[in-house]
């Protein structure tokens, strides 16, 4: 990367963790994925349960095969397996000890927005796991609702291409605002702080453009 645009998402995570430290949560700047992986190795002990939201982030971060291979109880919604079954999976996972996931904007107020295509990871990061682990990467730094929503329904297409989703974005590239079953912006969720369960949100700011 270029070291300065390197630089400018450097100041990027640096504010974002200033904001979220503002609104409540735990924050952490982290350099790079790797030390961002460091860190969630570090938070998690062994033997917890642990379930991992749908991510390019964490795909990136090769958590997958870290909680399968490690003394962990994973709740592996990744095998490959029927999708009543995956469903099943997400549900034994509201009761995890640790979610693990990255979210699709956040907000210069700390809101943390998200849109889904089942809900599993909306509804977790609300309510449910114990503890909920946040990897973003400094470019998901939005101005407000209005921006995190347009970004939100940009990267839904990509989303929805990689997951080999049935939606007419995936053969046009524009938004539609679908109404078809495969549609995946059919849950949207916004977390305004981390004040009510104190200490449940740890999110790490990773100093870089991650995900999409």
């Amino acid at each position: 990367m270029d070291k300065i645009q390197k630089w400018k998402y450097q100041c990027d995570a640096n504010e974002l963790v200033k904001i979220l430290k503002d609104n409540y949560y735990n924050a952490y700047f982290c350099e790079d994925l790797e030390e961002a992986k460091k860190k969630v190795i570090d938070i998690i002990p062994e033997g917890s349960s642990v379930a991992l939201g749908g991510s390019i982030t964490l795909n990136q971060m090769n958590l997958i095969t870290h909680f399968r291979e490690g003394n962990y109880n994973f709740f592996d919604r990744y095998q490959e397996i029927p999708f009543n079954e995956t469903v099943e999976i997400m549900r034994e996972s509201m009761l995890a000890d640790y979610l693990v996931t990255s979210t699709n904007a956040i907000t210069r107020n700390g809101e943390l927005v998200n849109m889904d295509s089942t809900g599993n990871r909306a509804a977790a990061m609300i309510f449910g796991p114990k503890k909920v682990i946040v990897i973003v990467g400094a470019n998901k730094l939005v101005d407000n609702l209005d921006a995190a929503y347009k970004r939100i329904r940009e990267v839904a297409i990509l989303n929805a291409k990689r997951i080999n989703h049935k939606v007419p974005c995936t053969i046009t590239g524009l938004c539609s605002d679908c109404n078809v079953k495969d549609r995946i912006c059919n849950y949207i969720s916004i977390v305004n702080n981390g004040r009510k369960f104190e200490d449940r949100f740890t999110i790490l700011v990773v100093a870089d453009n991650v995900g999409y």
